[in-house]
């Protein structure tokens, strides 16, 4: 890990993009460290034995069939890095395109900021679904970066082996998610490149930013939901410590998730969670997963904190 090597890259970055992606790339990882990867065959297989476990629990819970990823992988933090950097440049490639040709220091801020995001979110993030957006492959993947999951494991002074159970069974119900709704990753790409378009023109199309906004909060609410029902161990001391953890946070580290957005995410996780715990106590949760049906059954704003509301429209 080199702060010199991360700021220079930085300083150097170049080209006619809004962002220098190799720079980001450089920087990102220069200031990270990667951290170990030394993973034994039982330590695989157990990985391999939890998502499997995870897959048949939520299809038993929620009566959907779905497959899991074929790209599975155990990262460590500069795997996430690379994999996140392709991501990122796949989605702001609307707002490259539409920039022109952008003065070197605003690429060289743009790539600061980038490395500086990507850096600090790979020391952070324990489990990733992805549905790779906007990629040339209809895949999807699913990686879980080890590091970070035994550093936490021993932050909150709980097994390791538990912990990464309860972080797979997380991450598969996005698979069942998306796997429901074969809609759902078109729906998310439209929205996504209608608001960036839209801010590359020099605008904010608040109707596509609120929309995907709400799309979130019911990916993110749902799996909660189901969490709650298929994990098959005792957890609440799992979230108990989590919350003490969040809690206990500095000042710093609040402001930089709050810039990075992450607070809307636990806004989003929080949200969606009371709106499908408030349709599973008024019906059931079959009911709670017609979300997937169609992208006219996503619970609007305004529904998300009135689930009357949404059982009223979905069964007139």
């Amino acid at each position: 890990m080199s702060l010199y090597r991360s700021v220079r890259a930085v300083t150097e970055a170049s080209g006619d993009g809004a962002v220098d992606w190799a720079a980001v790339s450089e920087a990102a990882k220069s200031s990270t460290d990667p951290g170990d990867l030394d993973v034994s065959d039982a330590e695989r297989e157990g990985y391999a034995t939890d998502i499997r476990a995870a897959r048949d629990r939520v299809r038993e819970v929620t009566g959907t069939e779905f497959t899991l990823p074929e790209r599975v992988e155990v990262q460590d933090r500069h795997h996430w890095i690379d994999a996140n950097i392709e991501t990122f440049e796949r989605v702001m490639a609307p707002l490259e395109q539409q920039a022109g040709v952008v003065p070197g220091l605003a690429t060289t801020v743009n790539t600061g900021s980038m490395a500086f995001a990507l850096s600090f979110l790979s020391r952070h993030v324990l489990g990733q679904y992805d549905p790779l957006l906007l990629a040339d492959s209809p895949d999807h993947a699913l990686y879980f970066v080890r590091p970070n999951i035994i550093r936490t494991a021993e932050k909150l002074d709980v097994p390791y082996g538990r912990f990464r159970r309860w972080i797979a069974f997380h991450e598969v119900t996005h698979a069942a998610e998306f796997g429901a709704a074969p809609w759902l990753p078109g729906h998310l790409e439209t929205t996504m490149q209608e608001a960036i378009e839209t801010l590359a023109s020099g605008s904010i199309d608040r109707d596509s930013m609120s929309a995907l906004d709400t799309t979130m909060t019911a990916v993110e609410g749902y799996a909660e939901l189901v969490m709650d029902r298929a994990f098959d161990e005792e957890y609440a001391d799992l979230r108990r410590k989590l919350e003490q953890r969040r809690q206990g946070r500095g000042p710093i580290e609040r402001l930089i998730r709050r810039l990075l957005g992450l607070s809307v995410k636990r806004r989003q996780y929080e949200r969606g969670k009371e709106f499908f715990d408030g349709v599973v106590q008024r019906r059931d949760i079959e009911t709670a997963g017609r979300v997937w049906e169609s992208p006219e059954l996503l619970p609007t704003d305004a529904e998300l904190d009135d689930p009357d509301a949404w059982l009223a429209r979905i069964e007139r």
